[in-house]
């Protein structure tokens, strides 16, 4: 949990809700490295990465993803080393760029919300968040940082969100949810949250209430007042 905060632009939300962010893909644009990553990682174990292997690992948590790329066969200690040492070959490639690969807008709206109760809840790694949220210098905005290693069920399933509003004190339909994957999605609906999904990753997002492409979306500021109104 962070503490200090910075002046607030115009916080436009209504007192009671509560916005609550996926990392990859709706803070910083880092799908397109984490393919790249995947594909330099596996090719150490012989792997040719496929495409459908690459579009099987948004949203998911790296034990998933290891499972699935190289087997059921691996000891937990194995599954847990591959994961470290592929998001460290991740953090490596992405270091010195976290201001250009930030999703467009991001600065700017959570100035102008960081009065609002703000919170991070991401499947990744932990040290990935860290590095992330560290390295960007995002922490001041955010009260509550929930990463994968933190619930006992990824998502598509609901716990990390319901945690994440439980930390911050919201009742679960008070929060609006930012993803851009389908297991996302799945997950802040099943938790009971409204969802703002960011096209990086994927052209539309079935379920989402509202689709953008960044945080410059004048639609975006559109619904989210109409959000507030209806509180």
């Amino acid at each position: 949990m962070y503490d200090s905060i910075r002046p607030p632009l115009d916080d436009g939300l209504a007192e009671g809700l509560a916005l609550v962010f996926d990392m990859d893909g709706v803070l910083v644009n880092s799908n397109p490295v984490h393919r790249q990553a995947w594909m330099r990682f596996n090719l150490r174990y012989g792997v040719e990465t496929s495409g459908a292997m690459l579009e099987r690992m948004y949203g998911k948590r790296n034990d998933d993803i290891i499972r699935d790329f190289f087997g059921d066969g691996l000891s937990l200690e194995e599954v847990t080393a591959r994961g470290a040492a592929k998001e460290q070959l991740y953090r490596q490639m992405i270091d010195g760029r976290l201001e250009e690969m930030l999703v467009p807008g991001l600065r700017r709206f959570l100035d102008r919300h960081v009065l609002a109760p703000l919170a991070v809840a991401s499947n990744a790694e932990p040290e990935n968040v860290r590095f992330i949220i560290d390295s960007a210098k995002l922490g001041n905005y955010f009260r509550v940082v929930v990463d994968g290693h933190q619930v006992s069920r990824p998502k598509p399933d609901p716990e990390i969100y319901l945690r994440a509003a439980e930390l911050l004190g919201v009742p679960p339909p008070n929060c609006l949810v930012f993803e851009d994957s389908h297991s996302g999605v799945e997950a802040a609906r099943a938790a009971g949250m409204r969802v703002i999904g960011l096209c990086t990753t994927y052209g539309n997002l079935p379920g989402a209430s509202i689709c953008v492409d960044n945080f410059r979306s004048g639609e975006l500021d559109t619904w989210l007042a109409a959000q507030a109104r209806a509180v």
